[in-house]
């Protein structure tokens, strides 16, 4: 036959504005690896390409269970010594209204399997302004319209409520917040998750508690979970093993469903449907649930020491350089400087790997109020890296830039 002349396959037109800006700079990073440079990567939240390790207790238990055949499709909810332990968690927690638990493959399909099984078109979900990039992206991918509330950058990016308020409409349906907070390293006062529960029981909302970061608390501080403060309100906790745990390529996560039993009966319903729908989480890693939140938390002690220590540095160079000032992380290993500068923030961070082989985020990725320019840091890497790749940074300012 003869060949005739393909017309092109688009894609989906509500794909138009997906965007991940932390792989998204990939290209930019992987041109100057070609012009054979190194770049200093402080954009990836990824404990395991530095210097930590993943605690041998949990590989022994992945490891046992390929041994014992546990390869093939698992429970399409999560194995029940993993489901079990979830719920131990969740009281340990302080969460006592636990009505159904489940297994993923990362938070990541949390948060899309939750969303999914959430809104429908026309309606919306409440998404914090900075923010970690998968929420909007998974909203887009659904052709959910994006409603995001302001962090209050000057009340150390607490969320702030008059605006949670006003972008309240008869068709939102639920809160995200994100607690330690990506990309700021903010954590919530038990007074603002208190008053946030309270505007969630006035509309009827359900609260997507974002958790992954909660045994990851550089202050003298024990970490606060919202269902623990509202057990009554409609909630599904996320948590996982990626960081607490060291493990980001196993992908497992959980969601925690509670609040009032009939409220969120459907609800729950809906997301087993989803889950049925893909089968299954990896299956052998899910062995490791039960080692890591039942065994030894010892590699914690040391984890949060190393990161203490490199929040010190990191906000120290922020308050020592012109041009930037920073609002002290205080959970997670993240830093979102400001920067005073009069080109956006996405220029300064190509350039910046360009002419300085330094890897960060720019803001304008995660959301930010128009007018302000940022950038996220990752502070994994050790002092000696961090220092190095902050000066580059400092110089490169500098340079560009001149004193403010």
């Amino acid at each position: 036959m003869p060949l005739t002349r393909a017309r092109e396959i688009a894609a989906a037109a509500r794909l138009e504005n997906v965007r991940y800006a932390i792989r998204d700079l990939a290209s930019v990073a992987d041109e100057v690896i070609a012009e054979g440079h190194k770049v200093l990567p402080l954009n990836v939240g990824d404990p395991n390409i530095f210097d930590f390790q993943t605690p041998p207790h949990i590989i022994e238990a992945v490891a046992k269970a390929m041994r014992d055949g546990k390869n093939g499709y698992a429970p399409s909810p999560g194995i029940p010594e993993a489901l079990a332990a979830i719920r131990g968690e969740a009281a340990r927690k302080g969460i006592t209204t636990v009505r159904d638990v489940f297994v993923t493959s990362g938070v990541s399909e949390t948060v899309d399997v939750c969303l999914a099984a959430l809104v429908n078109p026309g309606e919306d979900v409440l998404t914090p302004k900075p923010d970690y990039p998968l929420y909007s992206a998974v909203l887009c991918k659904l052709g959910i319209a994006l409603n995001a509330y302001d962090l209050n950058e000057e009340d150390a990016w607490q969320p702030e409520l008059a605006d949670i308020e006003r972008k309240i409409t008869p068709h939102t349906r639920g809160i995200v917040l994100i607690n330690p907070n990506n990309p700021t390293g903010s954590l919530c006062t038990r007074e603002m998750l208190e008053q946030i529960a309270e505007l969630a029981r006035r509309h009827n909302l359900i609260v997507f508690a974002d958790e992954i970061y909660d045994k990851l608390i550089l202050e003298n501080t024990d970490h606060i979970a919202f269902a623990a403060v509202a057990p009554d309100v409609p909630c599904v906790t996320f948590g996982g093993m990626s960081k607490n745990y060291l493990v980001p390529g196993w992908r497992i996560g959980w969601g925690i469903v509670s609040g009032n039993a009939p409220a969120v009966k459907t609800y729950s319903e809906g997301v087993h449907r989803l889950l049925r729908a893909r089968l299954c989480a990896n299956h052998p890693e899910q062995y490791a649930i039960k080692a890591a939140l039942e065994g030894p938390q010892e590699h914690l002690i040391e984890v949060k020491r190393k990161l203490r220590s490199r929040r010190d540095l990191t906000q120290k160079w922020c308050e020592s350089t012109s041009r930037v000032s920073c609002v002290a992380p205080r959970g997670a290993f993240y830093a979102f400087p400001r920067i005073d500068i009069p080109e956006s923030d996405e220029v300064f961070v190509k350039e910046l790997i360009r002419q300085k082989h330094v890897m960060v985020v720019h803001g304008s990725g995660f959301g930010q109020k128009p007018g302000t320019q940022h950038f996220r840091i990752v502070f994994l890497p050790d002092e000696q890296t961090l220092t190095k790749a902050y000066a580059g940074i400092a110089e490169f300012i500098s340079e560009r830039y001149g004193k403010a």
